[in-house]
């Protein structure tokens, strides 16, 4: 028996990959409880593209963040590693306050915004200076959170993008 509930709203039509070209698609997540992390996606309100089932012990649910290329997946006997493995996933965003004020209102725990004080401060507390980077510098701005498996998320402003990016 196969269930798929996809989002109503239609996604833009993907471009061409070209030769020699990578995109990255999907990240799967670790979870233990699929349900509750299904919830906590759709409360931050990530696009709901899918939940499949087949049999009694496969299940697999992907979200996608709104505006992102790559979505997430997690589900039934779909990740070997330990529930809330994962680390440093980034988010880009464009006013991190604005974004973290959007998750505070959702019911999201989310650190406050920090930038670094030392190099790589960024994946570890020691190090993190509260409040933006000056002048709220390109790259410069993080705040964290998790889901409730532990797995980690990243918030980094990008205002202006490197060339080539």
């Amino acid at each position: 028996m196969s269930t798929t509930d996809a989002s109503s709203t239609p996604s833009a039509p993907a471009s061409a990959v070209q030769p020699g070209e990578m995109r990255l698609e999907v990240v799967v997540l670790p979870v233990s409880d699929v349900d509750r992390a299904k919830r906590f996606y759709q409360d931050l309100g990530w696009r709901l593209d899918a939940d499949v089932t087949r049999g009694d012990d496969f299940r697999l649910v992907q979200f996608t963040p709104p505006g992102s290329g790559c979505s997430i997946q997690f589900g039934a006997n779909l990740a070997s590693a330990a529930p809330g493995s994962a680390e440093s996933l980034y988010l880009s965003v464009s006013d991190i306050d604005a974004t973290r004020n959007e998750m505070l209102a959702r019911g999201v725990e989310v650190s406050e915004v920090f930038h670094e004080g030392a190099p790589g401060a960024r994946f570890h507390e020691a190090g993190r200076v509260s409040g933006p980077a000056p002048d709220h510098s390109t790259y410069g701005s993080f705040a964290t959170f998790s889901d409730p498996d532990g797995n980690g998320w990243l918030l980094q402003e990008i205002t202006t993008r490197l060339p080539g990016r």
